[in-house]
């Protein structure tokens, strides 16, 4: 079964569907009270049998880009079951990812491969933060997503 989720992210507060199939849920807000210009599609929209989604973004940040430390958390029903921190921009000129470098208020467009064979995951809830920093001190966060994930099945 292949879905599509897509998704426009502009008000704050508003919680959206962003894909629902038989085996998933997935939902957001943001974390903070700013306006975003945000959009991400991913798929196929399920967890059963995928070893790799095919995802796009876009995005306008609202400040440049230079340095970029992303922090991901996940809860599974309750409990904290994964955190995992990077920074993906460094400020140096040989920045691996395409975001790095990108100026405020400049439209990034790109495509990228989320490897999913690595995880299985577990039916039931879980509540994902993403938040990207512009400083290794985590003090400047400039996105904050917060992102309710439902499997309705297990995999196994």
């Amino acid at each position: 079964m292949f879905g599509l989720f897509f998704f426009i992210l502009f008000a704050p507060g508003v919680s959206e569907f962003l894909c629902i199939s038989s085996d998933l849920e997935l939902s957001y807000t943001f974390c903070d009270s700013t306006d975003h210009i945000f959009m991400f599609n991913l798929t196929p929209c399920s967890i059963m049998n995928n070893f790799v989604w095919k995802a796009a973004l876009t995005w306008i940040p609202r400040s440049d880009i230079t340095f970029l430390k992303v922090i991901f958390y996940v809860w599974f029903d309750g409990a904290k079951a994964f955190h995992w921190k990077e920074v993906l921009c460094s400020g140096a000129t040989d920045d691996e990812y395409s975001v790095c470098r990108r100026l405020k208020g400049e439209t990034i467009e790109t495509t990228f491969d989320i490897k999913g064979s690595r995880t299985n995951f577990p039916k039931g809830n879980y509540d994902i933060i993403l938040q990207g920093f512009s400083d290794d001190s985590e003090n400047n966060m400039f996105m904050c997503l917060n992102i309710t994930m439902i499997v309705k099945q297990d995999i196994y």
